[in-house]
């Protein structure tokens, strides 16, 4: 079985498990000095979109193209890519369509999207101009595209919101919620889904904290809230899209109100990805191999199913104990350590809450 992956950044996470399967692994890269080059059997560097991973994987003719793609910009050229390519060649593409990407990588078609399916969202409104503000302060202001909290500002008065209009011309406007964050995957594949256990992200702040900053721990125990109803959720948004791959999604949920909110989903590997792995013992981006070769299925993601207690801290540069090889993986390890040098994350994981204090405090 030889496999083509399309990006280099996030291949040292399942190198270990492409290996294991015995796997050939072919890797196209439009930058030359990336990183993990040095892991796949081939690498092929080409120029940035998907004409050149096209003809590799033509050229090597591989057995399916799983893309590693971590941000939102390339996303809808690899759907354009993986209709053309299945559809002449009969190769699959292990990810989102053309329909999904269009309605999760802009926001206000999402927000459009989750009224379309009667799943909640906190109220918004399109602002062309401060004028029009009709929701009562704080509101958040975001842009249609956009991820990692660029472009987001809580406005706490209009004069904020005049300040944002500076930058830019229009705005989705929407009602800020008191509560908490949760994080969750959900795995499709050929009409198949399934919601991954929920993740905890802490509490929101008119501070705007930015989730890297903050201690998140799985699974989600947030008093009021039954983590089925996330799933289930997490889970018709899934089957509405209806599509392959990794589904990341955010919610919030206000204890004052007792609602769940849906706030955005995307068609990528989850930043909290460790954290859900640790948790469950599921890897999304493993899963999205197995999707590749024929052996994705609800009830073998099931039988992989285990209960740890996780979290994840950011710690800058970690000094701690090393881990064993597969230094990514949880197969022989009960934390990873991940992120680029000054901003490294540790994800543990343990049976027990007690359990996974005293690991955390030998880490730190």
């Amino acid at each position: 079985m030889k496999l083509l992956f399309i990006g280099s950044r996030l291949y040292d996470d399942l190198d270990w498990y492409v290996r294991s399967k015995g796997i050939e692994s072919v890797l196209t890269e439009s930058n030359e000095n990336a990183i993990n080059l040095d892991l796949p059997d081939q690498v092929f560097i080409v120029p940035r979109g998907m004409d050149g991973p096209k003809q590799v994987a033509m050229m090597q003719n591989v057995d399916a193209i799983v893309p590693l793609i971590g941000i939102d910009p390339p996303l809808i050229d690899v759907a354009h890519m993986k209709e053309e390519i299945e559809k002449e060649q009969g190769i699959p593409v292990v990810a989102a369509d053309v329909r999904a990407v269009k309605l999760t990588s802009n926001k206000i078609k999402t927000k459009e999207f989750y009224g379309d399916i009667g799943v909640v969202t906190p109220d918004y409104q399109i602002l062309n101009s401060p004028d029009e503000l009709n929701l009562e302060f704080p509101v958040v202001l975001k842009q249609g595209e956009g991820q990692g909290g660029k472009d987001i500002k809580v406005a706490k008065s209009l004069e904020d919101v005049k300040d944002y209009f500076e930058d830019f011309n229009q705005a989705l406007c929407e009602k800020f919620v008191e509560g908490s964050e949760i994080s969750i995957e959900v795995l499709g594949f050929n009409g198949e889904f399934i919601a991954l256990p929920p993740i905890y992200k802490g509490e929101t702040t008119l501070e705007g904290v930015h989730p890297l900053n903050k201690v998140k721990t799985g699974p989600c125990m947030v008093e009021g809230l039954d983590n089925n109803l996330v799933q289930h959720t997490a889970y018709k948004i899934a089957k509405n899209l209806n599509s392959d791959g990794i589904f990341e999604m955010d919610f919030m949920f206000s204890k004052e109100k007792n609602q769940l909110y849906a706030i955005e989903v995307n068609t990528r590997p989850n930043g909290t990805r460790y954290l859900t792995t640790a948790t469950c013992g599921v890897n999304s981006l493993c899963e999205l191999v197995n999707m590749a070769i024929g052996e994705f299925s609800i009830a073998n993601v099931l039988d992989k199913l285990e209960y740890n207690y996780s979290t994840e801290i950011p710690i800058g540069d970690y000094e701690g104990p090393s881990p064993n090889e597969p230094v990514k993986s949880f197969e022989d390890n009960n934390f990873v350590v991940h992120g680029p040098e000054g901003y490294q994350r540790v994800t543990a994981r343990a049976d027990s809450k007690e359990g996974l204090e005293n690991l955390v405090d030998k880490l730190t």
